[in-house]
């Protein structure tokens, strides 16, 4: 009798793998109802990848071409058009002239490295964690690959952000000659708070801070120029 019942059991077993295997092939086979095919003549606006419904290799777009149409966007445009109006300020102090040697550190996308070169700056470097060419090279923020007072000014936006500020700080300094300019924009804070951002860069004096508006946001520029050597 156990023989029986085991051998019952082993062919409940196989029907079921079958079964089963046979859904699965069912399933891999059949297009997903939410896959609009690209010529559908009901929903043409939609279009899903092409490699979730036909498996076709998605078309790679060159770098230049991306580049261009984000560049294109309006808001990119926005972001650019407010640090042209801020880093005109910072000319029109005498701190930034059209040959200056500029690094931008924590540049994200860029918009900082390419409102400077529409101003006229001829050298700017922007250097991120995560590359954007050809505005923004990759590098560690706390370890920037440049020989020391190698730049004439360095600027950030994002300080806050920086896992360890006091290095983020001196490398900003390390790079920049005697007599050049450490450029911040924080969120906007008061005196005090100025105060401690100004004591993380050792080697520099405070020159002035403002509360200014960039990219829509209320913000607050700090500017320290290096000291000189003795």
């Amino acid at each position: 009798m156990d023989g029986q019942i085991q051998i019952f059991l082993n062919r409940l077993s196989y029907t079921a793998i079958t079964i089963a295997s046979l859904t699965l092939l069912l399933l891999f086979l059949q297009t997903p109802e939410t896959c609009v095919p690209p010529e559908s003549p009901h929903k043409p606006h939609l279009k899903f990848p092409k490699s979730s419904c036909d498996y076709s290799p998605r078309e790679l777009v060159p770098i230049d071409k991306k580049n261009k149409r984000l560049w294109s966007t309006k808001f990119w445009q926005k972001k650019v058009n407010s640090y042209i109006q801020f880093f005109k300020q910072i000319q029109d102090l005498g701190l930034l002239h059209n040959n200056s040697k500029v690094v931008c550190v924590s540049a994200g996308a860029g918009h900082e490295v390419m409102a400077l070169s529409d101003i006229g700056v001829l050298d700017v470097t922007g250097v991120e964690l995560i590359d954007s060419p050809p505005l923004v090279s990759r590098a560690d923020p706390h370890n920037l690959p440049f020989f020391d007072h190698v730049f004439d000014l360095a600027f950030s936006g994002h300080l806050a952000e920086a896992l360890f500020p006091s290095r983020f700080a001196s490398e900003m300094e390390r790079t920049v000659r005697p007599g050049g300019v450490c450029l911040l924009v924080v969120e906007q804070c008061g005196n005090d708070e100025v105060r401690e951002i100004v004591g993380l860069f050792r080697n520099s004096r405070l020159i002035r801070s403002s509360n200014v508006t960039l990219t829509g946001l209320p913000m607050t520029s700090v500017i320290m120029r290096t000291k000189r050597s003795s």
